[in-house]
C-alpha cells in the first residue's frame, strides 16, 4: 500500500519587493512595486502590501498602477540578487526534501511523503522550513500543505502573508464543498461568470451537474473541471531538470475583441516569462510562439524559430494569430518558448 502523498507549496511573500524591503528598511512602509518607471510603458513585477492595499497588483500596467496610486514607489529591480536569494531558499529546501519542483525564483512543491525530519509531520517540516528562511534570509514565506499540488497551491495562498494553512485528507471534501469555482486554475473571471450562470458558483455544485451539459459548454475542459473540484489531482511533483519549453498564458476576464487589447494583454505577460525564464538557467533557445484561444473555445499557436527574444519579437507571432480569430473574441494569451538541449549558451533576455 503508498503512502498518502504530502505536499507542500512554499511562496514567498511579494519577494522582489520584500527582498529590497529587507535591504532598504526605510521602503517597507512606503507603497513599492518593482518593474516598469514613470518615464515608459511597462507592467509591475511584484508590490508589497501597502501598494496591494490602493489596488495594485503583479502584472498590471504600470500606467494603472500609478493612477491607483500616485504615491507609489518605483524600483527598476535587480534580478541578480534575486536569484542569489533564490538560491538560498532552495538550499533549505534541500535540508528536506531531494523531490522539489521549483515553478519560479520566489516558489516551489516539495514532496515530503518520506522525509524521516519530524517523524515525518509534514506540518512541522513547513513550519520549520518558514522558520529557516526567516533567519537566513530575513525573508517571509506562506506554506501550504496538502495530499496534492493543486490543494497544496490553493492553501498556500488561505493565510498570506507569512502564514500556513494544511489541508488534511480527512478535511478534502469539506474544503473543496465551499471552494469557489473561481479558484480552480483555469477558471477565470468570464468563466466563473458563465459557470455561475448555470447556477455553479461552488466546487459542490460540479458534484450534481449533469455530464452532458459541462462538456456542452465547456468542452475538455469539463473533465478538469470535475477532477479539480473534487480536490482530485494525479501530478507528481517533478524533480528540477532542464526543460523543453516555458510558457505563460493569462485567462482574460472579458473576451478581447480590439486588437490592441490584446497586444497590451500580451505585454503584461512579458514580466511573467521573464521571472520563468529566470529560474531556467542557461539554455539554447529554439523557438518562440504566441497562443490565443478564442471565444469558441478554438485555440491557435503560430511560432517561429529564434536563439532571442524580447517582447517585440512576439508582435508579428500576434498579429498572424489574431487574423485565425474569424470574427471571434479572444479569450486567453499566452507566450510560449522551446530549447534546444540544456547549456549551450546564454540566452539573451534583459530584465
Amino acid at each position: 500500500m503508498t503512502n498518502q502523498r504530502k505536499i507542500i507549496h512554499i511562496d514567498m511573500d511579494c519577494f522582489f519587493a520584500a527582498v529590497e524591503m529587507r535591504d532598504n528598511p526605510s521602503l517597507a512602509s512606503l507603497p513599492l512595486a518593482i518593474g516598469g518607471s514613470r518615464s515608459s510603458r511597462g507592467v509591475i513585477a511584484t508590490c508589497n502590501y501597502p501598494a496591494r492595499a490602493f489596488g495594485v497588483r503583479s502584472a498590471m500596467p504600470t500606467g494603472q498602477a500609478l493612477k491607483l496610486c500616485p504615491q507609489l514607489h518605483l524600483m527598476a529591480g535587480n534580478m541578480d540578487k534575486y536569484k542569489t536569494v533564490s538560491r538560498q531558499i532552495r538550499a533549505v529546501f534541500q535540508r528536506y526534501s531531494d523531490v522539489i519542483e521549483p515553478l519560479s525564483l520566489d516558489e516551489a512543491f516539495l514532496d515530503v511523503t518520506d522525509s524521516s525530519h519530524f517523524a515525518g509531520s509534514a506540518t512541522r517540516i513547513a513550519e520549520d522550513i518558514r522558520r529557516v528562511i526567516l533567519a537566513e534570509t530575513g525573508l517571509t514565506a506562506s506554506a501550504g500543505v496538502a495530499p496534492n499540488k493543486f490543494l497544496a497551491k490553493i492553501a498556500s495562498d488561505e493565510n498570506k502573508p507569512n502564514g500556513l494553512f494544511v489541508i488534511t485528507p480527512a478535511d478534502v471534501a469539506a474544503f473543496m464543498a465551499t471552494l469557489p469555482l473561481a479558484k480552480i486554475p483555469g477558471v477565470g473571471s468570464k468563466t466563473a461568470e458563465r459557470l455561475a450562470k448555470l447556477g455553479l458558483r461552488q466546487c459542490k455544485d460540479i458534484a450534481g451537474c449533469d455530464l452532458a451539459l459541462l462538456v456542452k459548454h465547456f468542452g475538455a475542459m469539463a473533465d478538469s473541471l470535475i477532477k479539480r473540484s473534487q480536490g482530485i489531482d494525479e501530478r507528481p511533483v517533478r524533480v528540477e531538470r532542464h526543460a523543453k519549453s516555458v510558457g505563460v498564458e493569462h485567462t482574460l476576464a472579458t473576451d478581447i475583441a480590439a486588437y490592441q487589447d490584446c497586444v497590451n494583454a500580451l505585454s503584461v505577460l512579458w514580466p511573467k516569462l521573464q521571472m520563468r525564464l529566470a529560474n531556467q538557467g542557461n539554455q539554447g533557445l529554439h523557438k518562440i510562439g504566441v497562443k490565443l484561444k478564442f471565444s469558441d473555445f478554438r485555440q491557435t499557436t503560430v511560432e517561429c524559430q529564434s536563439n532571442s527574444v524580447s517582447l517585440e519579437q512576439f508582435m508579428p507571432l500576434l498579429q498572424q494569430a489574431w487574423q485565425r480569430r474569424q470574427q471571434q473574441g479572444v479569450r486567453l494569451v499566452g507566450l510560449q518558448l522551446g530549447f534546444n538541449s540544456p547549456n549551450p549558451g546564454q540566452l539573451s533576455l534583459p530584465f
